[in-house]
C-alpha cells in the first residue's frame, strides 16, 4: 500500500519525494487556527523518507505556538508543500494537491482531522 511519490510548489523551484505509508487513503484536513485557513488536504509521509531534490534554499518555514509543527511553502509562489507534524515529528504530512499526478477533486470529500483540541496544547 505504501507509495513514492513526488511533489512539487506551482512554480517548479521546489520539489521533493517521500513515501506514503498509507499511499492517499489517508488524506485528511486539519481544524487548528492555520490549517483551516489554508484548507489543503494532506497525507502522511514518514519524515525519514522525505527528501528535497530541487530547492532547499527556495523553502522558506513558518512555525508558531509550540514549534513543534514546521510547515514548508516556496517562497517564490508561496504553495505549501508539506509539514513536519506536531501531533508526531515522525511523520510529515504532504500536500495533496502538490503530488504529481494526483487530481485532489477525486479524493473528496476529505475528512477532518481536530486541530482545535490537540493535545499538546493541553496543559
Amino acid at each position: 500500500m505504501s507509495l513514492a511519490i513526488t511533489a512539487t510548489c506551482h512554480c517548479g523551484a521546489c520539489a521533493i519525494k517521500a513515501t506514503l505509508p498509507h499511499g492517499l487513503s489517508d488524506a485528511a484536513r486539519c481544524t487548528c487556527s492555520f490549517c483551516k485557513r489554508r484548507q489543503a488536504a494532506a497525507v502522511t509521509a514518514t519524515t525519514a523518507s522525505l527528501s528535497v531534490t530541487k530547492g532547499a534554499d527556495t523553502l522558506q518555514r513558518y512555525s508558531w505556538g509550540t514549534h513543534t509543527a514546521k510547515h514548508y511553502f516556496c517562497k517564490i509562489c508561496g504553495i505549501y508543500l508539506y509539514h513536519q507534524r506536531r501531533a508526531d515529528p515522525a511523520q510529515c504530512g504532504i500536500n495533496l494537491g502538490c503530488i504529481e499526478g494526483v487530481e485532489t477533486w477525486q479524493h473528496e470529500p476529505v475528512r477532518w482531522t481536530d486541530g482545535v483540541n490537540h493535545p499538546s496544547d493541553r496543559t
